[in-house]
């Protein structure tokens, strides 16, 4: 795995087998204990995911087991499950367009808490997201009545590629790091007083 600069280089199939966590620990170990990383590690990674969608968007990120933030004209970025479906401009939580599954009753969260140590209803309820194309569950929270889905990422992809991978994208603004849930829910509430 020892490239010419002395770095770890990571050959694609090796990718692929960290990727599905099928790497052997020694050499996961080997990978995360290299002084000099490969360059390309990034890119390699990228285009294993693209490889593995039904889809032509160019992934910019992974964000998570099944999402990806893409490039998509004229929309610019959105969020996008490996099934297909959008969730539309990623400066939105992904969450708000989802489909949401709550645990509110003890008998509830007994389905899924089977030790005895589920969290009190009186205070707290699960959430589990939704994938409205293919169903894939797409992350859980627990959280207080009333509170608004975690807004889990929202990177600077602008700074990461940059900054970081020294690619600048062709799109980059200041206009795409903030977090524009607000506008949603805000439309939500007008529309309720219609």
């Amino acid at each position: 795995m020892t490239g010419a600069g002395g770095g770890d280089r990571l050959s694609k199939e090796k990718m692929r087998l960290l990727v599905d966590g099928d790497l052997p620990a020694h050499d996961v170990k080997q990978l995360i204990h290299a002084k000099d990383k490969d360059p390309d590690r990034f890119w390699t990674y990228l285009e294993i995911l693209q490889e593995r969608v039904p889809w032509s968007n160019k992934i910019l990120l992974r964000i998570s087991e099944h999402l990806y933030i893409v490039r998509k004209e004229p929309e610019g970025r959105i969020v996008k499950c490996d099934c297909g479906h959008e969730f539309g401009d990623y400066r939105v939580n992904w969450k708000l367009s989802s489909e949401i599954f709550v645990r509110r009753s003890r008998e509830a969260l007994d389905e899924i808490y089977t030790t005895g140590i589920a969290p009190d209803p009186a205070i707290v309820e699960v959430r589990e997201y939704y994938c409205p194309g293919c169903h894939a569950q797409l992350g859980v929270e627990v959280a207080p009545h009333g509170y608004p889905p975690v807004f889990e990422a929202l990177p600077d992809l602008d700074g990461l590629y940059r900054d970081w991978l020294g690619a600048p994208l062709p799109d980059e603004s200041p206009n795409w790091y903030q977090d524009r849930s607000t506008s949603v829910t805000k439309n939500w509430a007008g529309q309720d007083r219609d």
